[in-house]
């Protein structure tokens, strides 16, 4: 059964307490990777957990990988279990508001075969709005019984990359700033450009000016304009390190048109490889 993606501070706010429902703040900073950490222990909402994308939503990287590889299942299946998450639990993720980095956690309990998992919409930034509790506290749970059920098919490597990039019923979504997918700037990577074939759809498009997500018909509209036919689920969406395309694979899910599958490499492994094509410029 599938799961709304997102919770709005109302509701989560009444299940405060709720033995049933794990939260987890996923707040990080690129430029400041400890930032995250502190300010979740300045205040937190109640209950929740920091989930750390560079220690606990990625494995160390390689001279192959990207920035931010995918760890291994039964690493963070473990993982889950002693942050308290059980097989019925709801995990709720938020960072400061646009959750580009909750996100991830979210994809990340899908690919482990656990559907109850939603992303606070607005995150900490609307929650503080609403003058909303927090806390400082930090909690201690029991270990969980969480049993990873893997999806390996959610996710994709360059080899099925460049396949869906050539094939027309498929497609590759970059979730970059369009100045990065046209190769103008690249603050990060050693090499700008994007995958030949590959359209830009930034994952900036699907969040309003006050950090929520845009209204599910209206990203379902921009969405099925910018597939032109092709079927949601033949769809592989990446980014710089595949962390803000799964915040494009959340929004496509709160539009309804989920089976995107993940390229969690992306740009960051792509281009470490000088055999692979790059390309430049805006789209044909």
């Amino acid at each position: 059964m599938r799961h709304e993606a997102l919770i709005q501070a109302e509701e989560l706010e009444r299940r405060l307490g709720d033995a049933g429902v794990r939260i987890f703040d996923c707040r990080f900073d690129l430029a400041r990777p400890e930032d995250g950490r502190r300010r979740y222990l300045d205040e937190h909402l109640p209950g929740a957990v920091h989930a750390d994308l560079n220690r606990d939503l990625s494995a160390p990287t390689s001279p192959a990988s990207g920035r931010h590889p995918l760890p291994p299942a039964t690493e963070f299946e473990a993982r889950l279990r002693s942050w308290g998450v059980n097989c019925d639990s709801l995990v709720v993720a938020y960072d400061d508001g646009n959750a580009m980095y909750a996100a991830r956690l979210w994809w990340m309990l899908h690919w482990l075969g656990h559907e109850r998992v939603q992303v606070l919409d607005g995150g900490m930034r609307r929650w503080m709005q609403l003058g909303l509790p927090l806390d400082d506290a930090l909690p201690v749970p029991a270990p969980g019984n969480f049993v990873a059920h893997p999806r390996p098919g959610m996710v994709v490597d360059a080899a099925r990359v460049l396949e869906v990039s050539r094939d027309p019923s498929s497609l590759v979504l970059d979730a970059r700033a369009p100045e990065r997918y046209r190769g103008e700037v690249e603050p990060i990577d050693a090499v700008a450009g994007h995958v030949p074939g590959a359209r830009n759809h930034p994952f900036t498009l699907s969040i309003g000016a006050d950090g929520r997500f845009l209204p599910a018909a209206e990203l379902r509209a921009t969405f099925s304009e910018r597939l032109e036919g092709v079927p949601a689920e033949r769809t592989v969406a990446m980014c710089g390190s595949g962390v803000t395309a799964c915040h494009l694979l959340l929004a496509m899910e709160h539009a309804g048109l989920g089976g995107g599958r993940l390229y969690a490499g992306s740009w960051s492994e792509w281009s470490r490889d000088p055999t692979r094509p790059v390309a430049r410029g805006p789209e044909p």
